[in-house]
């Protein structure tokens, strides 16, 4: 029996990227899962004939996780599709990067629309879910896992990029607020915080050999990630292996948040 048999994930933000790796890696692991998009369907489309053609059972639903209709739309469709709903991966963020001085209202608010109220939404209407469902013996030692997607930059500051730092910030607080709060009724919630991962999205700091020279002076490890990294994580994250792990941000950087600047200056 695979680890996450007879179990429903939702992946927002899972045509591409990081959330692809992840709503495969779940899909492997036996889930019925979810690809969340607000814009491809065709990239949707894609990743849901690929884990069909390798066995698993998927479909797509699109959906803009800062808005609260849509989120509600995505958890309904998801129940009426496969009946439960296990694990949920809040995964959706954007990054509009701007010198703070030139920064614009609208870009503050759209990237904390979607990278923190967007994880707000999911995760709500995640835990209402699992409250109503509670823990399915035989399935799962939980009622249900809730794994926020944040970044490094939830702890190391970015010039030129305040409006994703503040998100990420948030994230951090509201993920281990919501555990704290849940743990009692036996929902699981945790976060991963990723570091440099090899991603089409920031193909401008890897995609030429000076910039990932420069970017690997950040990364004591000697390797930029890769999006399969965060998927291993999430699926260990997702199984019962991790049932005591409760309120955790699993960084995997690559050791960027130990200060590599100092790792020759002590």
């Amino acid at each position: 029996m695979k680890k996450l048999e007879k179990q429903t994930a939702i992946v927002t933000g899972s045509s591409s990227g990081i959330g692809l790796a992840v709503v495969k890696a779940l899909a492997e692991a036996g889930a019925k899962v979810v690809v969340n998009y607000y814009s491809s369907e065709e990239d949707a489309a894609k990743v849901v004939d690929e884990i069909k053609a390798k066995g698993g059972e998927a479909i797509a639903i699109k959906a803009d996780v800062s808005d609260e209709a849509d989120v509600e739309n995505l958890f309904s469709k998801t129940v009426e599709a496969f009946e439960t709903v296990d694990i949920v991966v809040a995964n959706a963020g954007m990054q509009k990067d701007a010198a703070f001085i030139d920064m614009t209202l609208e870009d503050w608010n759209r990237v904390i629309g979607v990278n923190l109220t967007g994880q707000f939404l999911c995760a709500r209407s995640a835990v209402r879910q699992f409250v109503k469902q509670g823990v399915r013996e035989g399935v799962s030692c939980a009622a249900g896992k809730l794994i926020c997607m944040s970044s490094v930059h939830e702890v190391i500051p970015w010039a030129g990029h305040v409006n994703y730092a503040a998100s990420k910030g948030g994230v951090n607080l509201m993920m281990q607020s919501i555990a704290q709060e849940m743990a009692p009724q036996k929902i699981r919630v945790n976060s991963i915080a990723p570091g440099a991962i090899k991603t089409t999205i920031n193909k401008s700091a890897w995609g030429n050999p000076e910039a990932l020279k420069k970017l690997l002076e950040l990364i004591p490890a000697g390797r930029i990630g890769i999006p399969e990294d965060i998927a291993k994580a999430a699926v260990w994250l997702a199984s019962d292996d991790s049932d005591y792990v409760q309120g955790t941000q699993l960084f995997i950087d690559g050791g960027m948040t130990l200060y590599p600047g100092f790792a020759e200056n002590g």
